[in-house]
């Protein structure tokens, strides 16, 4: 390798390491669910990281009848790279109900995705970079989307599919009660996009986390979460 690849090299690997460097330590991020426009959940999640370890927590708790649907609980563990997240743990658990609960091992050793459903163990090849449900949307802080598409593997907890977005960066902004944020928008690129594809709006001076996410439930309605506080450190 010449020493000009080798100085490139070492500008981009600095340039990765600052950013991770440069990440919160701690965060603190509240939401509003609505279902086809009715309100029916709050969002609590919590970003901690201590040394080079991370972990993430998202609880979703009902409103009103929605609450008999009992707390929706994810987490996430792992550890924090000069590339940014690489999770090794993963969970979901809805209310008491053991039989939807979600356990996921990233075996990187042994390149190995390991899910387990239902108590049965379920077992895929693990690609590089891969992110789960939860730590997905917290690497954008160490790797923000740029150029006009990009693709990430990502972990429901029972499959392990590609997200392939469109990068708008045309300088949309979003106002909530949480304030008013300049944002880049991330929309499905497939058309035929899978029922757990999520279109989600970034805060660009908010290292890149959410302020609005959209999706649609396996029923096919239409669920917005929209922020409602954040407290970085």
């Amino acid at each position: 390798m010449s020493i000009y690849r080798i100085r490139i090299l070492s500008l981009i690997l600095l340039c990765v390491s600052s950013l991770a460097m440069a990440a919160p330590k701690q965060v603190q991020l509240t939401y509003e669910a609505s279902r086809n426009g009715q309100l029916f959940a709050t969002v609590n999640e919590t970003y901690q990281q201590e040394g080079n370890r991370y972990r993430i927590e998202s609880v979703t708790k009902g409103v009103g009848v929605y609450a008999l649907f009992g707390e929706r609980k994810l987490t996430s563990e792992g550890e924090v790279t000069a590339q940014g997240l690489k999770p090794s743990h993963f969970e979901l658990h809805q209310g008491d109900n053991e039989k939807r609960a979600l356990y996921t091992d990233f075996d990187w050793d042994s390149g190995q995705l390991k899910m387990k459903i239902k108590g049965k163990l379920n077992s895929v090849p693990l690609e590089s970079g891969a992110q789960d449900l939860s730590s997905f949307i917290y690497q954008f802080m160490f790797a923000p989307p740029s150029g006009s598409e990009f693709r990430l593997p990502v972990t429901t907890g029972k499959k392990l599919r590609t997200y392939h977005y469109n990068v708008d960066t045309s300088g949309e902004t979003l106002e909530t009660v949480a304030g008013k944020f300049k944002v880049v928008h991330l929309h499905e690129a497939a058309a035929e996009a899978d029922d757990d594809g999520k279109e989600l709006w970034l805060g660009v001076e908010q290292h890149y986390l959410p302020v609005k996410l959209m999706m649609k439930d396996d029923k096919g309605s239409k669920i917005e979460q929209v922020l409602t506080g954040i407290k970085v450190e």
